[in-house]
This record gives structure tokens, sequence and C-alpha cells, in this order.
């Protein structure tokens, strides 16, 4: 989640991600990147490489935003979706908890909206923002203490929950709000637009790799995204990467899969965490070699999630030492393809 002065990130914090990771961090000049989508009538996707994608549909007598960014990305959107109507901004609903998803709530809430969410995202909120409840200094202050956006920001966390869906409907356009369990992580939820085919998958499913798990459970999300390819969705935003088609939700669960399937090979042949360990690289030929999924593999971040599936299936993780917590904030940004600070 993610960042020094902003010529200082420039000069060194891509560095320090790269050696890191080692994951390539997608271009500003990249297609479409920065540019607004009209995805169908009153229907618009907006990519970023430096936060997370947002989208907002225009309804009869508002607007609702499908997740907020980062302050900083949140001010981006705004005259964006101002150039294109009038219209109070109403509501902003997060996908999950994550600072790169909810931390620019403040900016839209200052400007009308209620934040929305699952009321998961709460409970996740209480546990690593936990500065914010009362408790010790959490992922906020972290953050705020390296991206001048959030510092000068103030949390804003959801205040209308929903424990399964909620509907917004104008008679023109329905968008349905839904949890179908846990996946990226344990608040995660779908903005689906029955009328169009079109989802917001939030990081339930990217497009590129951009997968962190270690707030979630991959086996549960490969059984939700399932849930979520019935829906019938023709056209698929996800929450980091370029926008697909109906075959999208279909490579990210194939992709889980097909890691699941690795490391449980490895754990029927009675291979030790430390054997383990040692086969990602083994692991990462075998994912790499399937073009459908190889999009998916992190450079830097395979061994994270090869060790969150062992975990899953045994109890066990890698016998190295845990990394600093600076260390897995970082690798946490470049998961999702993020620098450190944006303008």
């Amino acid at each position: 989640m993610c960042d020094v002065t902003r010529r200082d990130f420039l000069a060194g914090g891509t560095a320090l991600l790269a050696m890191i990771s080692g994951d390539e961090i997608r271009p500003a000049s990249a297609a479409e990147v920065g540019k607004v989508d009209n995805v169908s009538t009153d229907v618009y996707f907006h990519e970023d490489n430096q936060g997370c994608n947002t989208g907002w549909v225009i309804l009869e007598d508002y607007v609702l935003v499908i997740d907020a960014n980062y302050p900083s990305g949140a001010k981006e959107i705004l005259p964006k979706i101002r150039a294109l109507t009038d219209k109070p901004i109403r509501f902003a609903f997060d996908t999950h908890h994550h600072g790169d998803h909810v931390y620019g709530n403040q900016i839209l809430v200052d400007n009308g909206a209620v934040p929305v969410a699952h009321t998961g995202v709460i409970e996740e909120l209480k546990k690593y923002e936990t500065g914010y409840y009362g408790g010790q200094p959490g992922r906020w202050e972290d953050t705020a203490k390296q991206r001048p956006d959030v510092k000068a920001s103030r949390l804003k966390p959801p205040s209308v929950l929903f424990p399964r869906e909620l509907f917004f409907d104008d008679g023109k356009h329905r968008v349905e709000l839904i949890h179908l369990g846990v996946a990226h992580t344990h608040g995660d939820a779908f903005a689906w637009l029955p009328k169009e085919s079109i989802l917001f998958s939030g990081d339930a499913c990217v497009n590129g790799p951009y997968n962190y798990v270690a707030d979630g459970n991959v086996e549960q999300w490969v059984k939700t995204l399932d849930t979520a390819r019935k829906l019938g969705a023709q056209i698929v935003c996800p929450g980091h990467g370029p926008r697909g088609t109906v075959d999208l939700l279909g490579d990210q669960q194939a992709y889980f899969q097909a890691l699941r399937d690795q490391v449980e090979k490895l754990v029927g042949a009675k291979k030790s965490p430390g054997d383990i360990q040692k086969a990602v690289e083994q692991i990462r030929a075998e994912l790499s070699a399937d073009a459908r999924i190889a999009r998916y593999v992190s450079k830097g971040g395979l061994a994270g999630q090869v060790e969150k599936v062992l975990t899953e299936m045994t109890g066990a993780g890698f016998p190295a030492a845990q990394r600093p917590g600076e260390e897995a904030r970082l690798r946490h940004a470049q998961h999702h393809g993020l620098p450190l600070y944006r303008a």
C-alpha cells in the first residue's frame, strides 16, 4: 500500500521496488492508461497504473463512483467526471479495504459522496487500520508517513454497509453491489450491471501480475471467481490492468487453480516447506509456459503466493525469517503495480 518526496521517489523508489519484487511497473504512456473509457451508456472505466482502477455510473439524479483510489487518484478523476456531468457524486463504493481503494474516500466525501462497502471492509479496517479505531498505529498511519497526499487527508471508512447486496436502480440503470465470498480480502464485493453485462471486480480479478494474496484465501478465491463467472458478464473492469471480456474471470481463476495444483503436487510428494521454497522457480516456469495465465506470474511476488497456498494447505510456511514490515509494505505496493507516490 504504499511513499518520500516526489523527487526522491522518482530517483530511487522505483529501483527499490524493482530490487524487492522484480516486477515491471506499467508505464504511464501505455495505451488507455489514464483515459476515460466509455464502456457503455453512462458507464465509465478509468485505468490507472499508480493506484487502483476507478469506475463510475451516471444515474438519473447522481453519480456512483466505484473505488476511490488514493487521495491524489480521487482528485484526478473528479474533473474527468465533471467534464461528463454536473450531477452530484452521491456514493463511493469501496470494493475492499486496501489503501489504494479507500484512502481517497475523504476527497469524494468532501465532494458530497457517502462511502459504501460490504460489512467485511469495516472488519478489515479495524484489523489493519488500528490507529483510526483507537489502537496502535496501523497501515493508514504508516502510509501517511510515506505519501504526502495521504498525510494531507484523513481516513474516511464507509458508513453505509451491506452484508450481502445493495442495489441502485433508477429504472434505466441497475447497479448491484454484491459480496460473493472471500477472495483478495475477506470484504470483497463486486459492482454488477446486469442490463449491460458489465462487472467491476475490484482486486478479486486483475489483469496482469498484480495479485496480492496475504489478506485473502486462495482456495476460497477460486470458488468466489466461479460464482462471479455465473453472473454472465461480457465486460470485466478489473481492479488493476486493462479491462477485459468474459474470459478475464476465467483466466484469473485458471491462474490460481494452476498455482494450487503446482503446490499440491509438491505437498503430495511429501516435499518439505524448504523444498517447496526452493521449487518456486520451477513453479514459475510451469505457470509461465501456459499462455493463458503467463501474464499473472509475478517476478517478485510469486514466492509469497506459493507460501500462502502452502500455508492454506498444510498450516506451514517457508522456513526463512519473515521480511521486515517496510519491505512487506513495499512488496504489497508492487504486487498491485503501484509506485509509492503520485503527483
